[in-house]
């Protein structure tokens, strides 16, 4: 029997990168399973593919009613609401805090932080009739480190962190438990292939450079920061609220040091 038999959940930006990961993995583990991501149609492919109790909608999560939709979406198709996996976030190019433009740090702001607002904001209600349930937010490391350039993300992790903590104080004894991931670094778009950065890498360039800046000396891939979401979705981890799990091959046990000018374009 599955970790998830029975349950059903939620992915927000749950088409590619961790999202793409944690919608296999938890759909493997008997979940009926939800994908919302920005990108539709990649949605829908990746939920044809999974086949079985798994549908997929287009949403935009620093919308107030599309975030509302997609909640009774998941009632008016499985009955129930048992984990929220608020996924979904952008990142990229900033600049120093005085060269960053304000479209920017509202962008990150909205999708970031108002976002799993939102998701959790939606997914109580539902929760508390079912009588508990389990919200996954991903923050980042840069919640907890001071990285140059990362000014507005690093704001909007941080209140992803803050969030989390207090939803699960609220909320703790309605059974419904609140959690965050802290991923480092991820082997995703968002590090070789990002519209948002002024360069492109080659995967395995991006792969040796993401495994010499850790500790642990390889690339963290999506799937690694699926099973620790995994965990704390099921109730593998019911005695465990309010936290923030660090999934970052040692990164910042080390020292944001150790990362710096690690990643982007090399000369040979």
């Amino acid at each position: 029997m599955g970790r998830l038999e029975g349950k059903t959940v939620i992915i927000t930006g749950g088409a590619s990168g961790v999202g793409e990961a944690a919608s296999r993995l938890f759909a493997a583990e008997g979940a009926k399973l939800v994908i919302a991501d920005l990108q539709g149609e990649l949605a829908s492919t990746l939920a044809k593919e999974i086949g079985g109790d798994c549908i997929a909608r287009e949403v935009d999560v620093s919308r107030n009613d599309d975030v509302e939709n997609l909640v009774n979406t998941a009632l008016e198709s499985f009955g129930r609401l048992d984990v929220m996996f608020n996924n979904a976030g952008v990142g990229g190019a900033e600049g120093l805090i005085h060269e960053t433009p304000e479209e920017v740090f509202d962008r990150y702001i909205a999708t970031n932080l108002k976002g799993v607002w939102l998701g959790i904001k939606h997914a109580i209600g539902p929760m508390l009739e079912a009588g508990g349930g389990s919200i996954v937010n991903t923050a980042s490391v840069s919640a907890h480190l001071g990285i140059p350039q990362q000014g507005a993300y690093g704001a909007s992790k941080g209140g992803v962190v803050q969030l989390t903590r207090v939803a699960a104080v609220e909320y703790a004894e309605s059974s419904i438990r609140v959690n965050a991931i802290c991923p480092g670094a991820i082997l995703t778009p968002l590090v070789y292939n990002n519209p948002d950065l002024d360069y492109k890498l080659d995967v395995e360039d991006a792969k040796k450079q993401l495994a010499s800046a850790q500790p642990i000396p390889r690339a963290c891939m999506p799937i690694d920061v699926a099973n620790a979401a995994l965990y704390l979705a099921s109730d593998d981890s019911s005695f465990i609220t309010g936290t923030t799990t660090i999934v970052d091959g040692g990164w910042t046990a080390s020292g944001v040091a150790r990362m710096a000018g690690r990643i982007g374009p090399r000369e040979n």
